[in-house]
């Protein structure tokens, strides 16, 4: 085989490499036949026959007695997603997404509306126009997510107005706020009573939360959470009339916990990645939840249930279920336990066949909000008084936290990390105006040498970076500044940068090449030392305030247990 052949074969990123940037598909017949094994979600069925499409609708549907051996079936859709966190443009995202059968998602654009408000949002929709996929957007809620850390922009009742009447918005995106919905905050009330006026559900985001608290969040009208971290908390949730979104994404990684809901509750289970990396979304989407999940010995139809019919009706979605008059927006496979895509079809158009995209790029612009300047070791060093620090326990797998009180070195007066025990310095800087960089300690990044950087940081988007040393950290978050955003390794004499113009958070290059820069720039943050799975992942969520338990934002050390600020040293008690 040769060299190009050999690559194509085996690299899932080079598939798509070659094909033209385009403002079209490469296929626009929408009207043809098509047979196969028919699975009827709604009917709860699987029969033989054959689809007439045309005009991209699903005309008629003629059983037969002959038996095919590749399964027609409704495509697969993303329960719950920031297509930010992919670091594409929604139009990129849908390239690599296809492959796997997804044609639809509903998207949280809350990454982007933290860093431009409604005009982020408004960018992520007309993108999302431009190629054959269904995008299906929510009002986010939670804009800045709390008062704690500095954001791009603040959408409060008027914008909710704004937003949830528009037909192009599905629902309220996750209502992080749990505190203020259980003490009933006017303005986060109003936000909800504004989703009910318009009839749209509300996304919910409560992790941890149980008895008497959670039944006060959920009866104040909140519909779903992607949170739950356990069995028993989803297991309660369900009971005061939730659904659950089983979450299997970079970092946070909840399928094995809670895929056994599916025994007793698979009205009430919905599947979504929620963050999703693009050398991940390369090898994989919802299409691998649905693959574990059967091999798991689940049946299949009410797996596929879950991650089909069950969005569609709770978000009231315009996906095709193989009906007669649907858009024909289905997928052909293989089989129901091997579940390898064959091919995708959106609106009747073919948009990926054997592993490949069809969808072309799509030109895009690089809207972005992005103030501050290069800083030296001294802006992050920190005085000691000698006393123990509170110090950020990283979780492989959850965005949850906790707290460690220890010591850790000191030098010339100065806090340092201290790599035999694994504690590095973390720094957070807010990069919508000049400010002065805020300081914590973390476990469990294991960096030996060097650091990482990125502006993707949940949920405000600041500066975040972690390293083994001060020197390492400055030169990490200074190539950001000199790209205006991203995210960049260095280790030794070697450095990265993958620049994300589009608000610091995405790139609106080839998904594919993305993919390709993103894997090398992973790659050495662990050549670092780390033997986190997803390094840039997790240090993301290390500035969300709203997952307890410590966390650090532009402002300070964050409590999410108290929902207030913390001191980082311990004061002894003599």
């Amino acid at each position: 085989m040769p060299a190009e052949g050999w690559e194509m074969h085996f690299n899932p990123f080079a598939k798509a490499l070659s094909l033209p940037k385009t403002n079209a598909i490469m296929n626009t017949n929408r009207s043809f036949k098509i047979s196969g094994q028919i699975v009827d979600l709604r009917r709860g069925e699987i029969y033989s026959g054959t689809l007439t499409i045309e005009e991209g609708r699903i005309q008629s549907i003629v059983r037969e007695e002959t038996h095919h051996n590749q399964y027609i079936l409704p495509g697969l859709i993303d329960a719950h997603v920031h297509i930010e966190s992919s670091m594409l443009i929604p139009s990129e995202f849908a390239r690599l997404a296809v492959v796997h059968g997804t044609v639809a998602t509903v998207s949280d654009p809350h990454e982007i509306a933290n860093v431009l408000g409604i005009s982020g949002i408004e960018y992520m929709i007309e993108n999302g126009k431009k190629i054959p996929f269904k995008f299906y957007f929510g009002a986010s809620s939670c804009v800045p997510a709390t008062n704690f850390e500095t954001a791009g922009a603040i959408l409060g009742v008027d914008a909710m107005e704004n937003l949830l009447q528009r037909p192009e918005i599905k629902y309220m995106a996750e209502m992080m706020n749990y505190p203020g919905v259980i003490f009933k905050d006017p303005e986060v009330l109003a936000k909800i009573a504004v989703a009910k006026k318009y009839g749209k559900p509300v996304d919910g985001h409560a992790p941890g939360l149980i008895g008497e608290d959670v039944e006060k969040y959920i009866s104040a009208g909140i519909t779903t959470d992607h949170e739950c971290f356990t069995m028993e908390e989803a297991l309660e949730k369900i009971k005061y009339g939730m659904k659950i979104q089983i979450r299997e994404g970079s970092a946070a990684k909840n399928f094995d916990t809670l895929i056994g809901l599916m025994e007793n509750h698979p009205d009430k289970v919905l599947f979504c990645s929620d963050d999703k990396h693009p050398d991940d979304l390369v090898r994989g989407h919802i299409n691998l939840l649905v693959k574990r999940a059967i091999a798991k010995g689940f049946d299949p139809m009410r797996v596929l249930q879950s991650c089909i019919l069950n969005p569609v009706d709770h978000y009231k979605l315009d996906v095709g279920l193989l009906q007669e008059g649907d858009h024909a927006d289905f997928i052909i496979v293989d089989n129901l336990l091997d579940f390898n895509v064959l091919q995708t079809y959106v609106n009747g158009l073919l948009v990926a066949e054997h592993g490949k995209t069809k969808i072309n790029s799509v030109n895009a612009e690089t809207p972005n909000q992005f103030l501050t300047d290069k800083i030296t070791v001294a802006d992050i060093q920190i005085k000691s008084n000698g006393n123990p620090i509170r110090i950020i326990e990283a979780l492989e797998g959850q965005l949850i936290t906790q707290t460690i009180i220890d010591k850790t070195a000191i030098k010339d007066g100065f806090l340092m990390g201290d790599t035999d025990k694994d504690y590095l310095k973390l720094v957070v800087i807010n990069r919508y105006q000049k400010a002065k960089p805020a300081i914590a300690f973390i476990k469990n990044f294991g960096f030996k040498t060097g650091a990482i950087a990125s502006t993707v940081a949940h949920d405000s988007h600041n500066i975040i970076a972690v390293g083994a040393d001060d020197e390492s950290i400055i030169r990490a978050i200074n190539l950001l500044v000199d790209v205006r955003g991203g995210v960049s390794a260095v280790c030794d004499s070697e450095e990265k940068v993958l620049p994300l113009p589009v608000a610091g958070l995405m790139s609106e290059k080839d998904g594919y090449e993305v993919a390709i820069s993103y894997e090398s720039i992973d790659a050495l943050a662990k050549k670092t030392g780390s033997k986190l799975h997803a390094p840039f992942m997790t240090l993301s969520f290390m500035a969300l305030l709203v997952i307890p338990q410590l966390k650090l934002s532009d402002k300070g050390l964050f409590d999410g247990i108290t929902f207030s600020f913390s001191n980082l040293e311990v004061v002894e008690i003599q």
